[in-house]
């Protein structure tokens, strides 16, 4: 259940801008200027972010292990949960992009 309306919004903002960046698309500081954005960059940025995440989801485990009390299971069970779907949704697009190339090998010219 959702208690912050300010996070959901947040939320909401990050994907709205995610998916302009998916589209080859960048805004700059909540202005209506839009810059084309590098490819690599943008997949090395998402990479990082999902490496980000399971770092993070492993030093949390690893605290909460070690007995530090500023460290909840909900929030390690979260970061882990986080972690594990930025994982997936990687490799599924890794998948895609591999069907994709081997369509187009095939393809006659």
């Amino acid at each position: 259940m959702i208690t912050n309306i300010q996070g959901a919004g947040s939320i909401l903002e990050q994907m709205k801008a995610l998916k302009l960046e998916s589209s080859g698309l960048e805004i700059q500081n909540n202005t209506n200027k839009v810059n084309q954005a590098d490819f690599g960059q943008f997949l090395q940025n998402a990479l990082n972010g999902v490496n980000n995440q399971m770092v993070e989801s492993d030093n949390l485990k690893e605290r909460f292990e070690l007995g530090d009390k500023s460290i909840s299971l909900s929030d390690v069970m979260i970061s882990s949960q986080k972690a594990t779907l930025a994982f997936e949704a990687t490799v599924q697009i890794r998948n895609k992009c591999v069907d994709a190339y081997k369509t187009i090998m095939q393809m006659q010219v």
